[in-house]
């Protein structure tokens, strides 16, 4: 079996590789080959396992390399993230609409050729659920709600998702999507993503940096910037807490002009993280703070993993 992971040194690509490198199999089935796609190949040490195979450069210029060898399973992760596609029109349809039917094409070209149909697995994202004046979100967002993206990146993820979903109709390929929501808190340098003020607000106070103000903008999120507040304090004291300051974002009120706020919304049928109870039977040490906090990529690296079988 031979899985192509792109955007496979990203943040959420590391988890999947880790995850399926661990088990060495998928759906029952060995792994034989596990391509990890991207535009830039940092020092990891999945490059050295020897079911690892490396394509390094822009996805549209690699597709033939990509698709070099039948692919079974393709986790699709690479895209231009909330703040930067807003920012710029162009390089969001490039990067996450040009791109994905650029790969769907290949995939239905294989399985046009007698090649096995692909599993398609797509990250999308919860910016797909906006707003709307005329047609507010209910209490509880499920599959069920109406999408109502209130960007241009949210508006790219449904375009996709539309797509993906008659590629799979057809029978061209067999596709899944994940509508995943915001990990705080992700480790690195910040992004461009609307939402990166979450990870912010804990990471850049611990290491000890002002970075011009973190911040701090409220996107109807189930744990409140208060609560994260709050733990940070109770955590690490208040010289660190007092290193956040608020600011308004320019880059987070281009999301939805209207209203000068962004509309990342969290299912409320999920509480995602809840930074006191999580935190407060670990009070030794910064470190133990920030394993408590990532816990929830590794969840949605589960997911996408589950998703995909």
């Amino acid at each position: 079996m031979r899985i192509v992971i792109t955007g496979g040194f990203g943040f959420l690509g590391r988890q999947v590789a880790g995850a399926l490198l661990t088990t060495r199999m998928f759906r029952g089935a060995p792994i034989d080959r596990l391509v990890l796609a991207d535009r830039v190949v940092p020092s990891d040490p999945s490059v050295a396992d020897p079911l690892v195979d490396v394509v390094r450069g822009d996805l549209t210029d690699r597709l033939d390399e990509v698709f070099a060898e039948p692919v079974d399973v393709l986790i699709h992760l690479a895209s231009a993230v909330s703040a930067e596609c807003e920012a710029d029109f162009d390089l969001g349809m490039s990067a996450n609409v040009d791109t994905t039917r650029a790969l769907l094409e290949a995939a239905r070209a294989q399985s046009a050729a007698g090649g096995p149909t692909p599993r398609v697995v797509f990250s999308s994202s919860v910016a797909v659920y906006g707003s709307d004046p005329a047609l507010p979100l209910p209490s509880v967002v499920s599959e069920s709600t109406l999408p109502t993206p209130r960007s241009s990146y949210g508006i790219q993820k449904l375009v996709c998702e539309q797509l993906i979903a008659d590629y799979t109709r057809r029978g061209f390929i067999d596709g899944r999507v994940a509508r995943l929501m915001t990990v705080s808190v992700r480790p690195g340098k910040p992004n461009a993503a609307a939402s990166g003020f979450l990870s912010g607000i804990i990471r850049e106070p611990l290491a000890g940096l002002l970075d011009g103000g973190v911040p701090v903008n409220l996107p109807a999120l189930t744990v409140s910037v208060a609560d994260m507040l709050t733990t940070l304090r109770h955590q690490v004291g208040d010289a660190v807490a007092a290193l956040v300051t608020t600011a308004p974002d320019p880059g987070v009120g281009l999301v939805e002009p209207r209203q000068g706020r962004g509309v990342f919304v969290m299912p409320r049928r999920i509480r995602p993280l809840d930074l006191e109870a999580e935190t407060a039977q670990h009070t030794e040490s910064k470190v133990r703070l920030i394993v408590e906090v990532r816990r929830p990529i590794e969840c949605e690296a589960a997911y996408l993993v589950a998703s995909a079988g």
